[in-house]
């Protein structure tokens, strides 16, 4: 099967959306389905979207396998031109364990990094994001905020896309610029 990485195009914006909240409610459920749909919604909507990192794998039929999206990101009002937020990553149920998620997170890094992004910032299992080279956050001190609700401090992790941009990055994430994600916290 072949497989290809595209920057989002407009004949995608509502199957992407579609697709990943598919994927989300077989994951989780419905409520987190419907959650992430809407925060890709509002991402693209703010002045954080950047196109070029909204990024989608299809096979040689035109089959979406994956998607994920980088966004701008600050840690109190600084570092806005060196920060991203990888949110969300999701790969067809079927598809999973197969390398789709770890290629379009490779891909979308070399293309951030030639951007000129430094650091990239995730919250999720660790375990899905170590051997991508992310490291918990908090070791760097980016710490969570009272919008940031985590089940263990570990799981906010960050990742240089340029070696020892981490020595300069620091503050507290903070997700009150997402309206979606103040609702449902």
């Amino acid at each position: 099967m072949e497989r290809i990485i595209k920057k989002m195009e407009d004949k995608y914006l509502v199957d992407s959306l579609d697709f990943v909240e598919k994927v989300f409610t077989e994951y989780e459920n419905e409520k987190e389905g419907k959650l992430v749909r809407k925060l890709i919604v509002e991402i693209r909507s703010k002045k954080y979207y950047i196109p070029e990192l909204e990024l989608i794998m299809v096979n040689e039929e035109d089959e979406m396998l994956g998607y994920l999206m980088f966004s701008g990101f600050h840690l109190e009002n600084r570092y806005e031109d060196d920060l991203l937020l990888l949110s969300p990553v999701a790969v067809k149920t079927k598809f999973q364990r197969q390398h789709i998620s770890k290629d379009l997170i490779e891909y979308g890094f070399e293309k951030a990094k030639n951007m000129g992004y430094k650091a990239v910032i995730v919250e999720g299992d660790p375990k899905n994001y170590r051997s991508r080279g992310f490291v918990t956050a908090a070791d760097h001190n980016i710490l969570p905020g009272n919008t940031v609700n985590l089940p263990h401090i570990s799981c906010l992790m960050v990742k240089e896309l340029v070696p020892g941009a981490l020595m300069n990055i620091r503050g507290i994430v903070d997700y009150s610029f997402y309206n979606i994600l103040l609702e449902e916290w």
